[in-house]
């Protein structure tokens, strides 16, 4: 309970109706403004995958994903915990050419989680992917694809405040991009969360890039699987959130790995025993496209938006008895 965010007299601005209505209007107009502005089209896609197939995302690589095994074929599966490696491989599948992606509905349950004022076992959000050229791997392109994303973003907010005046929400439509190494250098006796929390509260809306390689404390800014980012040309998409008066991550996304970088960070994470996937044999034969992808937190969003304390009150999940009854104490009602 210690990890709970209690803000002073905090009260929602919406009820519980006018909630549900609100969050349908982000979503429907974001997912539209998404599309559009990175020339996407929406797919539908699998909530588990093949244990033995190397395609869920491994997250920090010590999250355990929830597994069955299947009746009929005796398989063992295991829900995802996102998209980042199954689009790719969509992308040839579905046969998209450079300069075009794809967009999905993407439902995990994260079982590891500890949960908070924006962590939930239950996870939802849009996992996007468009194929890319060789020269387009750069972190200007990065950049430029991050800014179309939160125009998107400032766009959805100014269509919920014309329909709900009440929200006082606002976001910064201009990118501050910095490092890791340059966040380190910065602020070298804060944590990389104190740090994220200092440089959002400074520009209100940031690209934090580089993460997953090691900075000069040896550690890395954050986890990040090696085998799906290239860790020089990604990042995270945070906002300052006013309510909780904390940095909030939007997004994590970033252009993938290529041969080399791929055998690279594997060899670096000491995970070289992946190249027995079929998935990463690809990606070193050439057979799958260049990529760049991400996710955005649907529930995030929304929460972010509607000026929310706590996430369960835009989804529905499983909370401690204990996180209930305290956050409803505070004005905090949890679906």
């Amino acid at each position: 309970m210690a990890n709970l965010i209690f803000p002073a007299g905090y009260q929602s601005t919406t009820d519980l109706q006018q909630t549900q209505k609100a969050i349908k209007l982000i979503k429907d107009t974001f997912q539209f403004k998404l599309a559009t502005a990175l020339n996407l089209q929406r797919v539908s896609a699998p909530l588990f995958v093949e244990k033995n197939s190397g395609l869920n995302d491994d997250l920090n690589g010590t999250e355990r994903p929830v597994a069955f095994d299947i009746k009929q074929t005796g398989v063992e599966a295991v829900i995802v915990h996102s998209l980042a490696k199954w689009k790719r491989m969509a992308l040839k599948w579905y046969k998209f050419a450079p300069g075009t992606g794809l967009y999905t509905d993407m439902n995990a349950i994260r079982r590891d989680e500890e949960t908070d004022n924006l962590h939930s076992i239950y996870v939802d959000q849009w996992d996007w992917e468009r194929i890319i050229t060789p020269d387009e791997r750069t972190p200007e392109f990065l950049q430029e694809t991050v800014r179309k994303i939160v125009h998107a973003l400032t766009d959805t907010l100014a269509e919920l405040k014309k329909n709900y005046p009440q929200v006082k929400t606002t976001l910064c439509p201009d990118v501050y991009f910095i490092s890791t190494r340059q966040l380190e250098e910065k602020y070298p006796s804060l944590t990389p969360k104190e740090r994220e929390k200092e440089i959002t509260k400074q520009y209100g809306t940031v690209f934090v890039s580089q993460i997953g390689g090691p900075l000069k404390n040896g550690l890395p800014h954050d986890g990040r699987a090696p085998d799906y980012d290239d860790w020089n040309l990604n990042g995270d998409l945070l906002v300052y959130n006013e309510v909780l008066q904390d940095a909030f991550e939007i997004s994590s996304m970033g252009i993938r790995v290529n041969a080399q970088s791929l055998q690279a960070q594997l060899a670096a994470a000491n995970c070289l025993d992946r190249m027995k996937y079929p998935y990463h044999q690809r990606i070193v034969s050439g057979e799958l496209p260049l990529t760049i992808g991400g996710g955005i937190g649907q529930s995030r969003l929304c929460m972010l938006m509607l000026g929310k304390a706590h996430i369960g009150e835009v989804q529905s999940s499983l909370w401690p008895a204990h996180m209930r009854k305290i956050c409803a104490d505070h004005g905090i009602n949890l679906l």
